[in-house]
């Protein structure tokens, strides 16, 4: 019961922050590039996908890995969105957000326990690339600080949700976060196919 209803408030939250004031005049305010920026990670599966998956994996790993492994992939993300911004390419951004749903997969599949260091640096090359898309895809006649201010957001409560959803399967021991983790897996893989 106490899952359905977090779920509601996580849905109603996502929802009132998606909305708008409404302007008598256009262009008015920098909700656009605040509401742009929540949406981009919620609506691509790729970045839904790995950022849930830093969570859970975060949960794997245990103790102060809960909260560094996700705050290190917010930090590089924004690295990333940074160089973007500052029209710094880097190549393939796509295929590497597509490895990042199959190798976070696997790691969750195989409950890899690695180093709170290598850990960071692997969340850390990934969420440089996620970083580099979400700036990117700026939208036109948005505000790049409120858009950043919104995939910021929406990745904390994807991380956040991963974590939750990570400590209720382990204490279930039934086998579903390895389950979880290499369906993951497979979309990851099916995300490189296509790529």
């Amino acid at each position: 019961m106490n899952l359905v209803r977090g779920k509601q408030t996580l849905l109603l939250a996502v929802l009132a922050l998606a909305s708008q004031p409404l302007y008598a005049h256009t262009g008015v305010g920098t909700t656009a590039g605040f509401t742009s920026g929540v949406v981009h990670p919620l609506l691509g599966p790729d970045h839904m996908l790995a950022m849930v998956a830093v969570g859970i994996w975060a949960s794997q790993l245990g103790g102060a890995a809960r909260w560094k492994v996700p705050l290190a992939f917010v930090g590089a993300m924004l690295i990333g969105a940074g160089l973007a911004f500052a029209g710094i390419g880097l190549p393939l951004v796509e295929p590497g957000i597509a490895a990042s749903v199959f190798v976070l997969g696997l790691l969750i599949a195989s409950s890899l326990r690695a180093s709170p260091a290598v850990a960071i640096a692997t969340v850390g090359l990934f969420a440089v690339l996620h970083g580099h898309a979400h700036g990117t895809e700026l939208p036109l006649a948005t505000s790049a600080v409120g858009y950043t201010f919104g995939f910021v957001f929406a990745t904390v409560i994807l991380h956040l949700s991963g974590v939750g959803i990570g400590q209720l399967l382990h204490r279930s021991r039934t086998g579903l976060l390895r389950l979880g983790g290499a369906s993951v897996a497979g979309a990851g893989a099916w995300l490189l196919l296509g790529v």
